[in-house]
Parts: C-alpha cells; structure tokens; sequence
C-alpha cells in the first residue's frame, strides 16, 4: 500500500472512532436525562400518593370546602394523565396551585392545624417537595448538558441524523408569577 492510501485509511478510522466517541457521549446523557425524569416521576408518585390522604384529612374539618377539594383532586387526575414532560410540569403546576389552596383552607381551620395526622401529612409533603426540587434541578441540568451537546460543533452534524432531539426542561413554577418583588427604600428623615 503507497503512503497515500495509509493516510486515507489512517482518517477513516480516526473519523469513524471520533463518530463512535459522539455516539456514545450523547447516548450517556440521553441516558442520564432519562434516569433524572424517572427520578422526578418517583416523587411526583408520592406526592400523588399522598394527596388522597391530605384530602380526606382536611375534609373532615372542612366539608364546605369542596370546590378546593375537587379541584386538588381533578388537577391530581390530569397530572396523573399526562404524558410529555411539557405536559406533565404544566399539569404539576396546576396541581402545585390547588395544593396551595387547599393548604390555604387548612390555615382557617385552627383544629386541623392541631391534628397530628394532618401536620405528619403536611411534613411529609414538605419534604417531598424539597425532593421533587433537587430531582428538577438535577434532570434539568442534564437536560442541559445534552442540549448543549446536541447544539455544539461536530456533536450537531451527528446528533440529528443519529436520533437525538433536545429535551425541555422540567418547569413547576410561572415565569410570570415568579417575577421579583419590587423593593423601594426611603432615606430617613433627617
């Protein structure tokens, strides 16, 4: 073989490990962001899980409150249903929104507030809540990393053709409703 065929076959070779490296990177972080969901979803699960019991809880002290109480229950449904993660965190907000009520109601009844099965219910969310935030941010974070992956020169020649797509993030709260509070301060009086 002359030296200019070596060559060739030397850039083939270097071509087709550096397409097999891409490969293999982006199925990793595909993998990971999949695992970060799964994750998330088992919290969601408890969260959906203890719902039902949060409910029947505060109806016992609250049975005139049943439009909140359906409506925790609907938005537990919908969430339940939902099947891209688009979807899911837009249901999950609409659901953090009616726990918010239902907590809410749960404020004007000093008796349930006392209730021990509710404050163990009330713990028990809370920290599902804080779990359901570090599952959030790690998925995200994934999903980042494999966004970038995806968008950055060469993985970006491959990734298309190879079947990656970029993932959305796993949102809970409104943009909107999450602006910053204005804060204005007053010089003192001299």
């Amino acid at each position: 073989m002359s030296t200019s065929s070596w060559i060739i076959l030397g850039v083939i070779v270097v071509l087709v490990l550096f397409v097999i490296t891409t490969y293999n990177g982006l199925v990793t972080l595909r993998q990971r962001v999949n695992q970060s969901f799964s994750d998330i979803d088992v919290q969601l699960k408890q969260r959906h899980d203890l719902i039902p019991n949060l409910v029947e809880t505060v109806k016992g002290y609250a049975a005139h409150e049943s439009g909140v109480l359906e409506e925790v229950t609907a938005r537990r449904q919908s969430s339940l249903a939902a099947g891209d993660i688009a979807g899911r965190a837009f249901a999950e907000q609409l659901l953090q929104g009616a726990l918010g009520k239902l907590l809410a109601v749960a404020e004007a009844y000093p008796g349930l507030k006392a209730d021990k099965n509710f404050l163990s219910l009330q713990q028990q969310l809370a920290e599902i809540e804080d779990q359901l935030q570090m599952a959030r941010r790690y998925y995200n974070g994934t999903a980042r990393n494999l966004n970038i992956s995806i968008q950055s020169f060469p993985d970006n020649l491959f990734a298309g053709p190879l079947g990656f797509r970029e993932q959305p993030f796993f949102e809970l709260e409104n943009r909107a409703q999450a602006a910053a509070p204005a804060v204005a301060f007053q010089a003192p009086n001299a």
